[in-house]
């Protein structure tokens, strides 16, 4: 058996050896150069070069050619491998990385400092694997809202109907009405996913007609005054539109949903005898229109402006301090921005006047979106 000095010997001289071929593996003298073209140039060169010398220096000192071959193939082989070794190190990474990702660990990076194709192979595919992370935990955070906001109405409903079936509850008019709710939150709901599926799977399309604008919001006005009076607010609703005229190509059922959301939101969200406004004007410079909702709620932070176009993400107040809950799905305004986008639009919150209460602004083309305007029709006519 060996003794502890060799063993401890031996294990100091694989130690050493291990530092110096990690020390080796992380040499990457080639990483400044920014195209891989080069770099095979320079190890071509540098190989051929190293040798030519050590075959030179074996001549020169008298081992002959062939004495020498074996230890210039040597020295010309390490001295590629070192090189080499720093381009082809991110393509294994980028292969371990791979076969994380597809077992569903999105968290692997490859660390590599070079400038050339490879290096940009790298940065992007490090993109890609953040992304993919990022929608990964997108998709869980949305599995558990949506079994957490079917499960609040289901629960709901079930209590009551058991509460009825076992006669504790009469079925009277008033508990009835109160299964309904839960119903129709839960079909809105689903109704909900459903067009949140269409539009991203490039599925929904327009159907395109033209309209005014005044008798449309009067109309969507109307309907969500009807809805907003089980909120027991006694909301004033103004609705005015300049010019008086003015008509506006887009698919109105599609129009008339993100209307319809903007108004249910601001209805949830105005204290006890405020006002409601639906604006809707025409842009000259632009050749749009716009139609702004108005309310005069606690408004919405400047800091959540765009958090509430995310889906399951609610611009309400009362809630987050511990008060009641305004009802919405949270899929309300992700759904609407999709659609106002189908329509070559944008929506987004505004700065109200005179700084309180919150505003939503839609911004639409006037003939309707570029690839659909087969009969212009300029507004106001």
């Amino acid at each position: 058996m060996s003794s502890p000095h060799v063993r401890h010997a031996r294990s100091t001289e694989l130690s050493w050896w291990r530092r110096t071929l990690s020390l080796v593996g992380d040499l990457r003298p080639l990483d400044p150069m920014r195209s891989i073209k080069m770099k095979l140039i320079v190890i071509i060169a540098a190989t051929v070069a190293m040798y030519t010398l050590v075959t030179w220096a074996g001549i020169r000192f008298g081992f002959g050619v062939l004495n020498t071959f074996p230890f210039a193939l040597g020295a010309s082989l390490i001295l590629t491998q070192i090189l080499a070794r720093g381009m082809t190190r991110p393509l294994r990474e980028m292969t371990a990385a791979a076969r994380s990702m597809a077992r569903g660990d999105y968290s692997t990076r490859v660390h590599t400092n070079s400038q050339d194709e490879v290096g940009e192979l790298a940065a992007a595919f490090n993109s890609m694997a953040q992304d993919l992370d990022t929608l990964d935990a997108q998709r869980r955070e949305m599995v558990a809202n949506v079994s957490h906001e079917l499960r609040t109405p289901v629960a709901a409903l079930r209590a009551q109907l058991e509460n009825m079936a076992d006669g504790v509850v009469e079925p009277d008019p008033d508990a009835l009405e109160g299964a309904l709710t839960q119903i129709e939150r839960l079909s809105r709901l689903i109704t909900y996913l459903l067009d949140l599926s269409r539009l991203e799977a490039g599925a929904a399309s327009l159907a395109l007609t033209e309209f005014e604008v005044q008798e449309f919001l009067d109309d969507v006005a109307t309907q969500a005054r009807h809805a907003a009076a089980g909120f027991d607010r006694d909301l004033r609703w103004e609705v005015s539109t300049l010019p008086p005229d003015l008509h506006l190509t887009a698919d109105e059922e599609r129009l008339r949903q993100v209307i319809s959301n903007l108004l249910g939101n601001a209805s949830r969200h105005s204290p006890r005898g405020g006002t409601v406004s639906l604006r809707g004007r025409y842009s000259a410079t632009t050749d749009e229109v716009v139609i702004e909702v108005l309310d005069e709620g606690q408004g919405i932070p400047v800091s959540d402006r765009e958090k509430v176009f995310e889906r399951f993400e609610r611009g309400n107040a009362p809630a987050q301090r511990g008060g009641l809950s305004t009802g919405g799905t949270g899929l309300g305004l992700a759904i609407a921005r999709w659609a106002v986008s189908l329509h070559g639009g944008m929506i987004a919150v505004a700065d109200p006047p005179g700084g309180t209460g919150a505003m939503l602004r839609v911004t639409l083309p006037a003939r309707g979106p570029a690839e659909g305007r087969a009969h212009p029709t300029a507004p106001g006519t």
